[in-house]
């Protein structure tokens, strides 16, 4: 019986970059993106930069939309490998 199982884990910073990168393919700073997103402050657009947190799920859908992606697409996960019969846990490959 197998008893490893992959599990995707959000990877902050790496989703931080693409956020960054995609905003400046497309010419929309962060100052544009906080009004898009009617938020109070520029920070937090900074904070998903820098990988501190990620967009909510709401954010995220217009975020794509303005963009111009799949919510697939800026978002990046990395592969862990858990040992359901043993507890353990350990980083095998990114996708």
């Amino acid at each position: 019986m197998k008893t490893t199982f992959l599990r995707p884990v959000l990877d902050l910073d790496a989703t931080g970059v693409k956020i960054k990168t995609l905003m400046k393919q497309r010419g929309i700073s962060p100052r544009q993106m906080q009004l898009i997103l009617n938020f109070p402050y520029v920070q937090t657009i900074y904070n998903w930069f820098a990988g501190k947190n990620m967009p909510t799920l709401d954010n995220l859908v217009v975020l794509a939309r303005v963009l111009g992606v799949a919510m697939d697409d800026i978002i990046v996960t990395r592969m862990v490998e858990v040992d359901i019969a043993g507890g353990d846990c350990r980083m095998i490959l990114s996708a």
